[in-house]
């Protein structure tokens, strides 16, 4: 399968995580510790004898291919002569609401034999306690996206690895904003943040129910939300193991060897080149250059190196692009530092802005600071608030030294639950 690789047992990247949670899913429980131990390698054995698998043990493309299903929350059925929706929602345990759901265009009354009906699974698409990964960002993106085919996947460019930089959207109104996460590696939590809000909301507006107490039909009318959950999808497998090998991998190690006091991989936050793609806007580029030069940040490393020129590194560039192709009102930037929420840039404060703010920090319990000096330019929100004069948040989430444990997920999704509903609310 495409960016899943065979693992043995002993391997503890990321797809371990995915491995262990699929099995788990399928009925066959794997100890969820990112080890592929004994104990996984047994489970990959009982599930191989019961889809008619070589029990080896090593999971190869054959072995992907069956647990796909409980990755992407899907499978795709063939219809056949007797089938109703409610046999195939019980057979798979899925509901006859979510069958229709996937599959707008076919007729419940008159099922074709022969027809390929996409059939939701009876779990979320979205694991919350396991590390991210860009191959995590497919899965979830091709899962979301058959479950709910109002929810569109698209790509604002490629990463140096080459890697798709996701954007998700929804809703049809005029109004547009622009939530992104994860321009650092090491704070790769935020893009699970992201997601769960993507799938939560998708469900509410195909339930008809509501989002944080608001109409979520009402919000996709009115607004349209463009979501990048990984901006930096080459430095988060770089932190979380999945790039742990080869020349992109030797050159970051040995850019991270000259700055021993920053521990790799876990204290990564540039892309795999070493520039922090939240030090590419242009917007106080040379005073960030200063700043940084006098920290000693000279030349690629793993944190708060600013390039050689703005817009040099293609994450950066392609977020500065896709931002400079829509109108956004507003736009959220996720980090974690702390539980802050920053508004302003310079002196530059743009109409309600300080309003706006302070609704968020009411909504998450966070503080609403100015960025401090040292922090204050080179950055997403800084550009934008400086370019279009609209309200930009640079929102800090979770306690402690990135990376945030995902045992703190669950906290950090209920502060901003109020802040990404409330956010699709702001019109310029």
């Amino acid at each position: 399968m495409d960016g899943l690789r065979t693992l043995h047992q002993g391997d503890r990247t990321p797809q371990t995580d995915l491995l262990q949670i699929a099995l788990t899913r399928a009925g066959f429980a794997a100890e969820p510790d990112g080890v592929f131990g004994a104990k996984t390698a047994a489970a990959v054995r009982r599930f191989q004898i019961s889809r008619g698998l070589v029990s080896d043990g090593i999971v190869g493309n054959s072995t992907w291919r069956a647990l796909n299903p409980y990755l992407v929350g899907y499978l795709a059925h063939t219809v056949v002569r007797g089938d109703t929706l409610y046999k195939i929602a019980a057979a798979n345990g899925s509901t006859i609401a979510a069958i229709e759901t996937a599959n707008p265009s076919v007729n419940s009354n008159n099922l074709q034999v022969g027809a390929k009906v996409t059939v939701p699974l009876w779990f979320d698409v979205v694991p919350t306690d396991i590390r991210q990964s860009s191959a995590l960002n497919r899965i979830i993106a091709d899962g979301l996206a058959k479950r709910y085919p109002f929810l569109g996947v698209s790509s604002a460019g490629k990463s140096v690895m080459g890697r798709d930089l996701l954007v998700v959207t929804l809703g049809n109104g005029a109004n547009e904003v622009f939530y992104n996460a994860a321009h650092h590696a090491n704070e790769w939590i935020t893009s699970t943040l992201l997601w769960k809000f993507a799938e939560d909301y998708a469900q509410a507006y195909a339930s008809g129910g509501a989002v944080y107490g608001i109409d979520a039909r009402s919000l996709f009318s009115t607004t349209t939300l463009y979501l990048a959950p990984m901006v930096n999808p080459d430095g988060v497998d770089l932190v979380n193991g999945e790039v742990n090998s080869g020349d992109y991998y030797q050159s970051a190690k040995n850019i991270a060897n000259s700055f021993p006091q920053i521990p790799f991989p876990a204290g990564w936050k540039a892309n795999i080149r070493g520039v922090d793609p939240n030090l590419q806007y242009p917007a106080g580029w040379e005073r960030a250059r200063e700043i940084k030069f006098a920290q000693g940040f000279t030349s690629p490393a793993p944190r708060d190196y600013v390039g050689t020129r703005p817009l040099e590194a293609p994450e950066s560039r392609a977020v500065y692009d896709f931002t400079l192709e829509h109108d956004f009102s507003l736009t959220l930037s996720y980090h974690t530092q702390g539980e802050v929420i920053y508004w302003q840039y310079g002196e530059v404060d743009p109409p309600r802005a300080l309003e706006i703010g302070r609704e968020f920090a009411r909504l998450s319990g966070y503080s609403l600071e100015i960025t401090p000096a040292a922090s204050s330019n080179a950055g997403y929100k800084d550009w934008f608030i400086d370019k279009f004069l609209h309200p930009g948040y640079t929102i800090e989430v979770g306690l402690g030294v990135p990376p945030i444990p995902t045992s703190q997920f669950e906290e950090i999704y209920r502060k901003n639950r109020g802040i990404l509903t409330v956010g699709l609310t702001i019109t310029a």
